[in-house]
């Protein structure tokens, strides 16, 4: 009878765990099966942070078929800060001079971006300062390049009623200056960007240098003082003919901090260890150095998503194989201090059993001799005796010289001599009221 309550009890149970069973295995082939859907922001089409996000996205997908990257198109680095605080983007293409909010968090520092300043040949421009009273052609106002210009022409102090700027896409910047129709171009771009390239083919145009870039990193600290090399745009007749001095700011790919982790450190994992196929799609990815990144993203301004950082450390060997040394110094040192420590306790502790053996000696006698004993004055001294040791005893107890057990251990038989005292001095009290009596 009871067996087959049992078994009746045991049921649904067994069906229970095998629902759990199944509710568990759909969940994990639903998660392992799932694609995550991203969406990056770039620049505009003709630009090269577009260019990059579609390589990025091919690449990623290549190598990890759960993760797809849509791209989409922007006017820029402020645009697409913007989008990524809002969470109408997943990722995003950023300069690094770009103010950001906590939640966006860097994924790799990208290729360096110099300032491109491409004059006519006709506007008599050889210096940043002969732009005033020229007519420029500059990114559209939600880009990085077109915010850095201004900062350009702060450092510069180039007076702004002589400046006539026209923000502008790329390629109709580039199709105003071969037309005549604007004397300079801005832009900040990757170095032998083919478009930039190309533009230089043409003799009427030249590259200006941008002198004092170590007073602008003053201004601006994400800079970096950098050159444009001879010959870098053409090598035959050489396209700029001498070392021409530049700044640069760099490409960051940055994401929101709620981003999936696993997900951040398998996008990290593909920008580098698929990187050469990366560079067949979009050739500046050559210029991404993953020892940059690991060098210095603790000292960047962004702070770097956590997947990022995983990828970053996992070659990095653990806290105790990297101080191994040190711990097994400070194990051994703590070692000899606690065997001494340990030494020096048991050393204390026999010299205060020594102590309160002493005094459970005197108390034995103390008690042997109040048996024969025949005066009450005698009494009288051996109950003084017996009080002025408790008082040495609570005093040495409170100078630790001897333990708390010690002193337990002393005070049943001062408990007993103190009793025996009070029974002896009972007895002689009787005995001397009897020799009073017989008087």
């Amino acid at each position: 009878m009871q067996e087959s309550i049992l078994r009746k009890a045991a049921i649904p149970v067994i069906f229970s765990s095998i629902i759990l069973v199944i509710v568990f295995a759909i969940l994990w082939f639903r998660d392992s099966h799932k694609i995550s859907t991203l969406t990056l922001v770039t620049g505009s089409k003709q630009g090269q942070y577009y260019a990059f996000g579609k390589a990025l996205s091919k690449v990623v997908n290549n190598h990890n078929s759960r993760i797809k990257i849509q791209v989409k198109d922007s006017d820029g680095s402020l645009e697409n800060a913007q989008l990524l605080h809002t969470k109408k983007a997943d990722l995003a293409l950023i300069q690094s001079d770009t103010l950001v909010t906590p939640s966006t968090k860097a994924i790799s520092i990208l290729f360096p971006e110099l300032f491109h300043l491409i004059v006519h040949e006709d506007a008599n421009i050889e210096r940043v300062s002969d732009l005033e009273g020229k007519k420029i052609a500059l990114m559209p106002e939600k880009s990085g390049s077109y915010t850095l210009f201004w900062s350009l022409r702060d450092h510069y102090q180039l007076d702004i009623n002589q400046l006539q700027t026209i923000p502008m896409y790329p390629l109709d910047a580039h199709q105003a200056l071969k037309n005549g129709e604007v004397d300079a171009l801005f832009q900040v771009i990757s170095l032998e960007n083919p478009t930039i390239v190309q533009l230089l083919q043409n003799p009427q145009l030249k590259l200006i240098g941008i002198e004092q870039g170590s007073a602008l990193k003053l201004e601006l600290p994400a800079l970096e003082v950098i050159s444009i090399p001879k010959g870098a745009y053409h090598g035959g007749i050489p396209i700029p003919p001498d070392d021409l001095p530049a700044v640069a700011v760099r490409a960051v790919l940055v994401t929101h901090k709620d981003i999936s982790r696993d997900i951040i450190f398998e996008i990290t994992r593909i920008l580098y260890e698929a990187r050469n196929e990366l560079v067949q799609e979009f050739t500046q990815a050559a210029m991404i150095d993953e020892q940059y990144n690991h060098d210095n993203h603790r000292n960047f301004g962004f702070a770097f998503h956590p997947g990022a950082l995983d990828y970053y450390n996992q070659e990095k060997p653990s806290f105790i194989v990297e101080y191994a040394e040190a711990i097994g110094l400070f194990l051994s040192v703590s070692m000899l201090i606690i065997s001494g420590i340990w030494q020096l306790r048991l050393w204390l502790t026999g010299k205060q059993k020594n102590r309160a053996d002493l005094y459970n000696l005197q108390l034995l006698k103390i008690i042997d001799t109040i048996q024969t004993i025949k005066t009450l004055e005698q009494l009288y001294e051996v109950k003084l005796q017996l009080l002025e040791m408790l008082d040495k005893v609570i005093i040495d107890l409170d100078k630790d010289l001897i333990s708390p057990e010690s002193f337990q251990s002393f005070t049943f038989p001062w408990q007993v001599a103190l009793s025996s005292i009070h029974q002896r001095e009972n007895l002689l009290m009787g005995l001397q009221g009897e020799r009073n009596e017989s008087i």
